[in-house]
């Protein structure tokens, strides 16, 4: 198997999965193993993951996981992968549903998760599996300007 590597051919430096069973918590325990995945990354690796960078993971995380506990049931399972440019946020659920985003309005009260995901990241790729769907994310370890 060869050495995966992000959308500049940086090699993966770190990978961790975790498992939630989906109950109350889950977000919560998803976001602190982000924290701890990317502290990790700084003192192991020496990369420098701003705290910037750390907030909007542990963002597109609780959006994700949220959206998995709420529509899919069962477990929800989470990857996370870093190179020396960008942090890959993966996360597995049962429904095989593919999310959409929805059409702007302000006065809409809740569901904005995958509006603020695609806003936050620079890929977003939903696929259909087997079982369930696998939605995946990049942030970029520091601030791009197009």
């Amino acid at each position: 198997m060869e050495p995966q590597a992000d959308s500049e051919g940086c090699p993966t430096l770190r990978r961790a999965g975790y498992a939630f069973g989906g109950g109350n918590g889950c977000i919560a325990e998803a976001r602190d193993h982000v924290g701890d995945f990317l502290t990790r990354a700084r003192a192991e690796q020496g990369l420098d993951v701003p705290p910037r960078t750390t907030e909007l993971a542990q963002l597109v995380v609780s959006e994700l996981v949220t959206n998995a506990c709420k529509y899919a049931p069962g477990p929800v399972l989470m990857e996370l992968v870093i190179t020396a440019t960008e942090i890959e946020i993966v996360v597995w659920d049962s429904d095989p549903n593919v999310p959409a985003a929805r059409a702007l309005d302000p006065d809409r009260i809740g569901q904005h998760g995958l509006e603020i995901v695609k806003a936050i990241t620079h890929m977003l790729d939903i696929q259909r599996q087997a079982v369930g769907k696998r939605v995946a994310t990049r942030i970029p370890l520091r601030k791009t300007t197009p």
